[in-house]
């Protein structure tokens, strides 16, 4: 059998349009619990955490800026640990709490320590890089001892904001971590 590669496959135009659907082994079924509240959903295997939580939970408050891991905005605690979840694929959280930004103070509740200090210590401009900062420096409040000043500035440097000078952002946290271990030496954030 001889080919004309001058007549174009029909069948192989169709094919080159529409990408084939995902296998069915690429589907998933996931069990976490996202802000208290148990969650049951199918996710494809490459799902990103930030997706997942962003369009199927409507969690919007995990903010994705570089999509690569550098710039923080999309911190979530993950087992109460800070994660990326533009780096953290949905299937990874098998069996996980997860809390977001939202789940801190829902509804009407007060403001967290963290939040509040942020608020008095003006550790924001436009708030684009807010939730990510208030997520790290959560894991940090809930540690079982104080983090040092060097532990407190390694945790904020995986953040980027590019409206202030990190400042008010280090005295916000460094406010939360005197209210919950008291003064100590995170020093003021000078």
């Amino acid at each position: 059998m001889t080919t004309d590669l001058a007549t174009p496959d029909p069948a192989a135009a169709t094919r080159a349009a529409a990408p084939p659907l995902a296998e069915p082994s690429g589907w998933h079924d996931i069990r976490l619990t996202v802000n208290g509240a148990p969650v049951t959903a199918q996710v494809e295997s490459r799902l990103l955490l930030s997706d997942f939580l962003r369009d199927r939970l409507g969690l919007t408050g995990t903010h994705v800026g570089c999509e690569h891991g550098v710039c923080g905005a999309c911190t979530v605690l993950v087992d109460g640990e800070p994660a990326r979840s533009c780096l953290t694929l949905a299937v990874q959280c098998e069996g996980a709490e997860l809390r977001t930004v939202e789940g801190l103070a829902p509804g009407d509740a007060p403001l967290t320590p963290v939040q509040r200090a942020f608020h008095e210590c003006h550790g924001m401009q436009c708030g684009f890089c807010t939730p990510g900062f208030v997520m790290t420096a959560t894991a940090l409040t809930e540690q079982p001892q104080r983090p040092d000043a060097a532990d407190v500035a390694d945790a904020l440097s995986g953040h980027l904001c590019r409206c202030t000078g990190y400042r008010n952002i280090r005295r916000a946290v460094c406010q939360a971590l005197d209210e919950r271990f008291g003064g100590g030496p995170a020093g003021r954030g000078e």
